[in-house]
C-alpha cells in the first residue's frame, strides 16, 4: 500500500502543529519548513480544518493550531479520513471486471491485511509521534523559539 501525498502532507502539518504547541503557524511557514508546495498545502489545511483536526484563524494575528489534543488524534483515523481510495486492487471497487473474482481468495486476504494495517495505526496517536523525539523535531524544523513541552 502506498499512502498519497495528501495523507503524507496531512501528517506533516499535524506533526508541525503538535511540535509548536500553542504557537500559531502559517501555511507559508509550514510549506517552507518542509519544502513543499504552498498551494497543495492549502488544500490539505482546508481539509484538516473541515474535519476538525485543526483550527484556522483568519486575520492579522491568525494562524493554524491543533483543534484537538495530540493524544486524541489516532493515526488510523487520519489515514481513513485523508485517503480517498483504499481499494488495493480492482476487485475492491465498483468497476471490477476481473473474471476470477467469484473464485479468488485474494480480495479477502488483502482486506484482512488492510484492516490489520489500519488497526496498527489505530494504536498510535499524534502524541506518540512526538515523545522524546520532540527536541530533535524542533531542531530539524528550525523552531528555536518553541517552548519545551509542559
Amino acid at each position: 500500500m502506498h499512502l498519497t501525498r495528501f495523507t503524507d502532507y496531512s501528517l506533516r502539518v499535524l506533526i508541525y502543529l503538535a511540535v509548536k504547541g500553542e504557537q500559531r503557524s502559517t501555511i507559508t511557514e509550514i510549506a517552507e519548513r518542509f519544502e513543499i508546495s504552498r498551494n497543495h498545502l492549502m488544500k490539505v489545511v482546508q481539509d484538516l480544518n473541515h474535519r476538525g483536526y485543526i483550527t484556522a484563524i483568519r486575520g492579522k494575528n491568525g494562524g493554524l493550531l491543533l483543534k484537538r489534543a495530540p493524544e486524541t488524534i489516532r493515526l488510523g483515523e487520519l489515514v481513513r479520513d485523508t485517503e480517498r481510495d483504499m481499494n488495493l486492487v480492482e476487485c475492491f471497487g465498483d468497476a471490477n471486471e476481473c473474471v476470477i473474482t467469484p473464485a479468488c481468495r485474494l480480495k479477502p486476504i488483502l482486506a484482512e491485511a488492510l484492516n490489520a494495517f489500519l488497526a496498527v495505526l489505530d494504536h498510535y496517536t499524534l502524541a506518540d509521534l512526538m515523545g522524546p523525539q520532540r527536541p530533535k523535531l524542533i531542531g530539524l524544523l528550525q523552531l528555536d523559539d518553541v517552548p519545551p513541552a509542559s
